[in-house]
């Protein structure tokens, strides 16, 4: 293990970190997985943005829930995502690469920061600004954001036959 953290199995098939990157700028969704009640890990299907600049990943959601209550009870989680793979030639197996990354969630409540990672978030699905504009100004003031600081971050090649 190095830092704490095991490293991979199958280093053969590890990515380079530009690639983790990539697919972390590039998916619109992953698993972030908390520690939940009585102990159980909580996993949930949540949309993401990555951002170079500050190399953390940003959640939204609302204020309150499983989720939330989980990360102030313990700031360690993991997100996972993976892309939609592809078949060689006629194979009828997938070939994909996924990411999975541990770290420090930070539950944010400044507004500027909430609405200016919600638009960037949105340009992710769409580029109608003036909706983009609404959605913040509607449902901003119910909003929490979350930056995940990436302590440890390790992508592979699966090929699943």
């Amino acid at each position: 293990m190095t830092g704490g953290f095991r490293e991979l199995t199958r280093y053969k098939q590890q990515l380079e970190e530009s690639e983790c990157i990539e697919l972390l700028k590039n998916t619109k969704r992953g698993v972030l997985s908390v520690l939940g009640d009585n102990g159980y890990p909580y996993g949930s299907p949540i949309n993401h943005y990555y951002d170079e600049e500050s190399g953390k990943i940003w959640f939204h959601g609302g204020k309150a829930g499983h989720k939330v209550d989980a990360m102030r009870n313990c700031d360690k989680v993991s997100f996972c995502v993976m892309d939609e793979g592809r078949h060689a030639g006629d194979e009828w197996f997938l070939t994909f690469r996924s990411v999975i990354v541990f770290g420090r969630m930070e539950l944010i409540e400044d507004w500027d920061t909430i609405a200016g990672i919600s638009r960037k978030l949105s340009y992710k699905f769409t580029d109608d600004d003036a909706y983009i504009d609404e959605e913040i100004r509607k449902s901003g003031p119910g909003t929490l954001m979350y930056a995940l600081t990436i302590e440890n971050m390790c992508g592979k090649l699966v090929r699943e036959r």
